[in-house]
């Protein structure tokens, strides 16, 4: 149940409650994919640096170690020993970004496996079938993401092809919900938006999906290599046709930027690998610019990452012993970068949703974007 408790303009700030617990939004969700972050950071870790909610990847997790595994051992919940909400998405982006291992049908898509090579075959039962033993709290609809740079005839042959399988996933899972062995009875169905970028096909379909009044919508094919203005151009156009009162999601997005300009036009949920993938390279979010740790003037310098920082790196460690750790491949680097970068992450959602509390959002949108652009 979505429940709005305030606006800011198009900012909102509500509480999405699930059979996993209550999300407050704005939120970042961590991703997962294979059902860890990468960097060794535990769920205990996530708890302690504030994360609500987690997301992991179909395919992947359908690919290695197999949901069938997954779903005897309990579920994903009880396999990675996280209570909190998981959102898992569909294995569609995989149509995109594995173009060169997938053949597109009707049916749905014929994969090369990325792993190992061997066949496989995914369409919207099929997802929703694997995500169901995972046991998810929500479950994203297959969708295929054209890529940005497809043209209107083919965009459009895609969206109406994506809307009959997102028909098809509503169908299977109300049927899978019912069924006696289903872990979670009450998994939720997000749809996608999509159409590139074209904003009178994205418009049609945000109507078209919006009828089907799921417990959620998102919006995917951004952030996928288009300038950041066209993507906040489609926001502007696309979010207010989509129900304003059920969650949206920004899926892969993105930079503190793009979040702090994705809450301004009415997104809710946002997920990106970039803390933790760019944290495992040295690069760290501050509230003063990015801090490029390997960088040779950290050598010697016994300040933490950010003064006034409370993550578990900045409580107890410099720059300059994280840097060695870096340059020496140890992975007590890595995970203590990381760390830190979810943490600031998750603490800016937490100051998005208090700003937008006090009705001072725009005020704290213009002076975060000028701190973090200072170096």
């Amino acid at each position: 149940m979505y429940k709005l408790l305030t606006t800011e303009e198009r900012a909102k700030r509500a509480e999405f409650t699930t059979v996993h617990g209550t999300v407050q939004t704005p939120v970042f969700m961590n991703v997962g994919t294979a059902a860890a972050i990468k960097g060794a950071v535990s769920t205990e870790d996530l708890k302690e640096l504030g994360c609500q909610i987690q997301l992991s990847n179909t395919y992947h997790l359908h690919v290695r170690p197999g949901d069938e595994v997954v779903k005897r051992l309990g579920g994903l919940h009880k396999f990675m020993v996280w209570d909190r909400p998981i959102l898992t998405d569909s294995g569609g982006f995989q149509v995109f970004s594995l173009a060169s291992l997938r053949k597109i049908k009707e049916e749905g898509v014929y994969f090369n496996s990325h792993v190992d090579g061997r066949k496989i075959f995914m369409g919207p039962e099929q997802s929703m079938q694997i995500q169901s033993n995972l046991a998810s709290t929500i479950a994203m609809a297959f969708d295929e993401c054209p890529s940005s740079l497809a043209d209107r005839d083919y965009v459009q042959q895609s969206v109406d092809r994506t809307t009959r399988w997102l028909i098809r996933c509503k169908d299977e899972m109300d049927r899978l919900n019912r069924l006696e062995e289903t872990i979670n009875k009450e998994q939720m169905l997000f749809g996608i938006n999509q159409g590139a970028i074209f904003p009178d096909i994205r418009i049609e379909h945000a109507k078209r999906i919006s009828e089907l009044d799921l417990p959620g919508y998102s919006i995917g094919g951004l952030a996928v290599g288009e300038p950041n203005e066209v993507m906040y151009d489609i926001l502007d156009r696309v979010v207010p046709h989509l129900p304003q009162n059920k969650p949206t999601y920004l899926m892969g997005v993105g930079t503190p930027k793009d979040i702090l300009e994705g809450v301004e036009r009415g997104v809710d949920f946002f997920d990106c690998v970039y803390p933790s993938r760019n944290g495992r390279h040295g690069h760290l979010y501050t509230n003063h610019g990015t801090v490029r740790l390997l960088n040779a003037q950290y050598e010697l310098d016994d300040s933490p990452i950010e003064e006034g920082c409370d993550c578990p790196a900045c409580r107890h460690y410099s720059r300059a012993y994280i840097r060695h750790l870096l340059k020496a491949k140890e992975m007590l680097g890595m995970r203590l970068c990381v760390m830190h970068n979810l943490y600031f992450y998750n603490k800016m959602m937490e100051e998005i949703r208090d700003a937008i509390d006090n009705g001072c959002f725009a005020t704290y949108k213009k002076e975060k974007l000028e701190k973090i652009s200072e170096q």
